[in-house]
């Protein structure tokens, strides 16, 4: 009887943790015991470890007298999900002298079946990344998983189907009387070659009839990296510009593409080998605080989270609850969302653009010629608090899409400006401004993400709009936040147009956006 120990890992969100797999076995009546905070996943591995060690053509543990302890190092983390299956029976397998190889630097992943064929596990590509920075060269997972592991560079991975795969590749020096293991040598997987998607543009600027006025905000929007709310009365087009807003951004750069998609892996929820685009969520108004936030007495990720460096659409957001539109006052500002349990605190990203599309009432017709509102004073009142002044604050623009006359529907598109042009022209003033944040010591991107010393740096007003600035401030009465957020505005409308300073003009155009009245 002897002791034994591997390597495995588990993910929380886009971060990774090493586990160390612990096994002793010893004398006495059979028992099998699995500690180091396992969750129910983990303890019903016991059977589907057993099941496959015999199945492979190994004893089972279950039909020997000895005490199993496996231990899961680092105690203090919970450990959940089926993915140590695999290193919790290659480490039996060790401990009983069954099989005999070095395992350092040697990472082990993956979810056995009953036969011992290895099943497709959530999460695998921050898993990979945390191996090879803790120095591991070789990763061993389910082959399902193998593509998204090798786009990490530098570290050799291991596509399998079946445990015996392993065993027949890592045991070179084995026990005489085994006599079931094959000279055979696993492939390794080869790198992942980026060939990106085509990316298909079912909604162009250019099928928007009219509505210039929200066409050139959403551009603004886009290149800076600025919060968003469209109000009108129904069928107006906010949707369809929500929707063809995502193909103006420009595409992910490639950490942000391993950013996002760890993400999605981890959630279950990634459909393709790695997320090539800004990720697009609109989530329904009945959507609980908790699933757009994120929480649960386990945090998990919510939809700001999953809608990370690309765009949250929240369409009817008055209809939404009150505690799901107050809950969103942290992420907007900070940028991530904070979780905190008993059990610890949990600090999820939230960098995603957040695009709120709204009636002027419940029933669409306040306000609007022609149309009679339905709406008593009462249920317009109640509707226009359910959006609270620090929200409206958290907003950077505020746009109005108005009715269409008929007439323009009926025209031809072809002098519409295409997606292309302008994501064209997005690109260039988000070029301008990596190259002003480029040493910036907190790595940021665009003006949205500045902070109140940054603004004073980086924002640099001529006398006029500076002048402008703080009168129209004055007579607004805008806010603190609200004034520093004219300023990230009017610097991205500046970069636009490619002017080094901010000028009158884009002061003037940020205030347009300003809303017009306490929704």
């Amino acid at each position: 009887m002897s002791f034994a120990k591997v390597y495995s890992a588990q993910a929380s969100l886009i971060k990774a943790t090493v586990i160390s797999i612990e096994v002793d076995l010893s004398k006495g009546l059979h028992s099998f015991t699995v500690v180091g905070l396992p969750d129910k996943a983990v303890e019903e591995s016991r059977d589907r470890i057993a099941a496959a060690i015999k199945n492979s053509g190994f004893d089972s543990p279950k039909s020997k007298n000895q005490k199993v302890v496996i231990s899961l190092a680092p105690a203090d983390i919970k450990k959940e999900g089926p993915s140590f299956d695999v290193p919790m029976a290659l480490a039996y397998l060790l401990a009983c002298d069954d099989i005999r190889f070095d395992a350092e630097r040697k990472l082990f992943l993956g979810e056995l079946s009953l036969d011992g064929q290895l099943r497709a596990i959530p999460g695998v590509l921050p898993l990979v990344r945390e191996a090879k920075a803790q120095g591991f060269t070789d990763v061993y997972l389910p082959k399902a998983n193998a593509r998204e592991a090798a786009l990490i560079s530098g570290i050799t991975i291991y596509g399998v189907e079946h445990i015996k795969d392993i065993i027949n590749h890592i045991c070179s020096k084995r026990k005489k009387d085994i006599h079931l293991l094959e000279e055979v040598q696993l492939k390794a997987q080869e790198p992942t070659i980026l060939s990106e998607q085509q990316f298909i543009c079912d909604i162009d600027f250019a099928d928007v009839q009219g509505q210039e006025g929200a066409k050139r905000a959403l551009e603004i929007a886009a290149a800076g990296g600025h919060n968003i709310a469209m109000f009108g009365p129904p069928g107006t087009g906010k949707t369809m510009l929500a929707r063809a807003f995502r193909h103006i951004l420009p595409n992910l750069t490639f950490e942000e593409m391993l950013e996002v998609t760890s993400i999605h892996s981890v959630a279950g929820i990634l459909k393709e080998d790695i997320i090539f685009h800004p990720p697009f969520r609109a989530p329904h108004h009945t959507a609980s605080y908790i699933s757009i936030v994120g929480g649960g007495s386990v945090p998990k990720p919510g939809e700001i989270t999953l809608a990370h460096r690309g765009v949250l659409f929240m369409d009817e957001f008055p209809e939404f609850d009150r505690k799901v539109i107050d809950a969103l006052r942290q992420p907007l500002e900070e940028r991530v969302v904070t979780i905190s349990r008993a059990r610890g605190t949990n600090t999820f990203p939230a960098q995603a653009i957040l695009i709120i599309a709204m009636n002027p009432c419940p029933c669409g017709n306040y306000g609007i010629k022609h149309k009679e509102c339905i709406c008593t004073p009462y249920v317009l009142a109640r509707y226009q608090r359910k959006i609270s002044g620090p929200i409206i604050d958290r907003v950077d623009m505020w746009t109005e899409v108005s009715v269409i006359n008929h007439s323009a529907l009926s025209e031809s598109v072809s002098t519409n400006v295409p997606t292309e042009i302008i994501k064209e022209r997005v690109k260039r003033a988000r070029t301008i401004q990596a190259e002003r944040f480029k040493n910036h010591s907190r790595s940021i991107k665009m003006n949205s993400e500045m902070s109140a010393r940054d603004i004073g740096k980086y924002v640099d007003l001529t006398p006029e709009a500076k002048a402008i600035l703080n009168n129209s401030s004055e007579r607004l009465h805008l806010s603190g936040r609200a004034h520093h957020r004219m300023m990230k505005l009017a610097r991205t409308i500046a970069d636009l147009h490619e002017k080094t300073a901010v000028d009158h003009e884009a002061v003037l155009e940020a205030f347009q956006y300003r809303p017009k009245k306490n929704y």
